[in-house]
C-alpha cells in the first residue's frame, strides 16, 4: 500500500549492488540493561513526539529474539496495551512475501520473469506485451497508480469503500495508462504487486493469501500472520489510528476488496517476523540464486540502476558501509519499517498503530543504539551553492504552517501522497521549529536535473529535518519533515 512522503521519494544515484545474504558474520550477542534502557527512553520520547497510541519493536539476530516489545496502547478507547504478540497492519512491507512467492513459482517453472504479462492477463491492451513480470516486482512497468487520490475518491474507478472481485480489479487496472516504457524508469506502484497477487491465483488455484499461507506462514509457524479481515475474531489485533485536524481518529474503513490485495493487506506482529527473518538467511524457502535475485538492484534499460536502489519486494542500501536490506508500509492507520543490517545479523522491527508516523527513523536509531557502527553519520551544515531553494522552501513552509492550499505546488506524484490527513500532520510537526531560528543545509543530491536537498531547521531546543526537493518546471517533486536523528 502507499507509503506516504517516505524516504524513497528521496531517491539518489548508486552503483548497481549484488549482495548475497550467505554472510559469515556471527550472531548478534544479548542486550545489555543499557542498550535496553536506551531503547525505551528513545521510544518512548519519539512515540510522545509524533503522538503515537502504540509501537512494538522486535530486535533479532539471524532470527534470534533479542527485544520484542510493546509500548503504549494497541487501543485507545479500552486502553489496551501492546504486547509482543499485538498485531499490526503490515502496509506494503507485505510485498515480500508476494515477491518470495512469485519466486517460488519462478524455481518451479510456473512463471518466467521474462514473461509478459499478457500470458496471464490475455484481455490487456496490446501496450501490455512489453510488461514483463520482473517489470511488475522491481516497479518499472511504467503502469500508472491506482491508488491515487482521484481514483480512488468517490468518483472514482477503485473507490475505496465499494467492494469488487479480483477479476473486476483486475478489468480496471487493465483500463489504466502506461506512463512510461517498462524499464525505461522507476516509480513505485501498488498496482503492480495487485497483479502479481493476480498472477499467483491464477496459476497455483489458489488466491495468493491462501498460497501465503500454505508456502511460507505456516511452514515457518508464523501463526499469526494473515490476510486483513473486518469480521473475523482475531486475537491480539491492535486498532489503526490517523491525525485529523490535530485530533486522533479510527482507520477510515475500506471495503474487503481493499483489506485482500497484495499490495500489502496482511496482520504480524513481531514474534512471526522473527521467524520470517532466520528463515531469509538460509534456504528454508527459496534457493540462494533466488534470495540474490530478491536483493540486487534491478537495473533499468539504460543499464544504470534504479534510482530508489530497489530489487524485488526490497529496498537495498548500506549505512556506514554496512548492507542493509529494508522496506517500509502504510495503510489503514498503522505504519511498518523492517530493516536487515545484514552484515552484522541484526534485524530491526518497528510497527506502530499510528498512520502518519515514521518507523523508518525509528528503526535507524534503534540500530544504532544495538551496534554503533549502524548509527547514520551525524548531519552537519555544508555549503549552500543554491540558497534560493532554501527561500523557496521557507514560502512553502510559511503556507503549509498557516493551513493555506499548497496541493498546486506539487508535482502529481507528490500531490497523490500528500493527502488532506498528511499535510495537517505535516503542519503539526513543523510547529515546535516554525518559523525557524536556524535553517541550513546537511545534504543535497542532483539527479536528472532535480536537486535533492535536506535542511536542519531548528527553535529553541527542538528541531527537525527537511526534505526538500525542487523539478525543473518548478514544482516540489520531494517533501518529508522528520525528527533531527541527532537530537535524542
Amino acid at each position: 500500500m502507499i507509503d506516504f512522503i517516505s524516504r524513497r521519494l528521496l531517491a539518489v544515484l548508486s552503483l548497481c549492488i549484488f549482495w548475497s545474504d550467505t554472510i559469515s558474520a556471527s550472531p548478534a550477542t544479548d542486550l545489555t540493561p543499557q542498550q535496553l534502557a536506551s531503547i525505551d527512553r528513545f521510544v518512548l520520547a519519539e512515540m510522545a513526539r509524533e503522538r503515537i497510541p502504540g509501537v512494538a519493536i522486535g530486535i533479532y539476530s539471524r532470527g534470534k529474539i533479542l527485544l520484542a516489545k510493546g509500548y503504549g496502547l494497541a487501543n485507545i478507547e479500552l486502553n489496551v496495551p501492546v504486547k509482543p504478540e499485538t498485531v499490526f497492519q503490515s502496509g506494503s512491507v507485505g510485498k515480500q512475501f508476494v515477491s518470495a512467492a512469485i519466486m517460488m513459482l519462478v524455481e518451479e517453472g510456473k512463471v518466467g520473469l521474462d514473461d509478459s504479462i499478457t500470458k496471464y492477463f490475455p484481455n490487456a491492451p496490446k501496450s501490455w506485451q512489453t510488461i514483463k513480470v520482473r517489470n511488475l516486482l522491481s516497479h518499472t512497468s511504467g503502469l500508472a497508480e491506482y491508488e491515487s487520490d482521484e481514483r480512488t475518491g468517490p468518483n472514482g474507478p477503485f473507490y475505496l469503500r465499494l467492494d469488487f472481485t479480483e477479476d473486476q480489479l483486475v478489468e480496471k487496472i487493465e483500463a489504466l495508462p502506461i506512463e512510461f516504457k517498462p524499464g525505461d524508469s522507476w516509480d513505485y506502484r501498488n498496482t503492480n504487486y495487485v497483479l502479481l497477487g493476480a498472477i499467483i491465483h491464477k496459476v497455483t488455484g489458489s488466491f495468493y493469501a491462501d498460497y501465503l499461507q500454505q508456502r511460507i506462514f505456516k511452514p515457518l509457524g508464523m501463526n499469526a500472520t494473515r490476510l486483513i479481515s473486518e469480521a473475523d475474531i482475531i486475537p491480539n489485533r491492535s486498532s489503526g489510528y490517523e491525525l485529523v485536524n490535530d485530533k486522533i481518529q479510527n482507520q477510515s474503513w475500506v471495503s474487503p476488496a481493499f483489506n485482500s490485495t497484495a499490495d500489502g493487506a496482511l496482520y504480524f506482529n513481531v514474534l512471526d517476523l522473527a521467524k520470517w527473518d532466520q528463515s531469509l538467511y538460509g534456504t528454508t524457502l527459496l534457493k540462494q540464486s533466488s534470495l540474490d535475485q530478491l536483493w540486487t538492484v534491478f537495473p533499468l534499460t539504460d543499464g544504470k540502476p534504479n534510482p530508489d536502489k530497489y530489487g524485488f519486494g526490497w529496498r537495498i542500501d548500506a549505512v556506514n558501509g554496512h548492507k542493509l536490506i529494508e522496506h517500509g508500509g502504510s495503510w489503514q492507520g498503522f505504519r511498518s519499517q523492517i530493516s536487515r543490517y545484514v552484515d552484522d545479523s541484526i534485524t530491526v522491527v518497528v510497527l506502530s498503530n499510528l498512520g502518519p508516523s515514521r518507523p523508518h527513523q525509528f528503526a535507524q536509531v534503534v540500530a544504532g543504539l544495538v551496534n554503533p557502527a549502524l548509527e547514520p553519520p551525524k548531519l552537519i551544515a555544508i555549503e549552500d551553492k543554491h540558497p534560493e531553494l532554501l527561500s523557496r522552501l521557507a514560502s512553502f513552509l510559511d503556507q503549509l504552517a498557516a493551513g493555506k492550499e499548497v496541493k498546486d505546488q506539487l508535482s502529481p506524484e507528490l500531490a497523490v501522497r500528500l493527502t488532506p490527513d498528511i499535510a495537517p500532520y505535516m503542519a503539526q510537526l513543523l510547529k515546535p521549529v516554525w518559523p525557524a531560528d536556524s535553517r541550513y543545509l546537511v545534504t543535497r543530491t542532483e539527479r536528472d536535473g532535480i536537486s535533492f536537498s535536506s535542511y536542519r531547521i531548528s527553535k529553541n531546543t527542538e528541531s527537525r529535518i527537511v526534505d526538500f526537493g525542487l523539478a525543473p518546471n518548478g514544482k516540489i517533486s520531494t517533501f518529508g519533515i522528520h525528527p533531527d536523528p541527532d537530537v535524542r
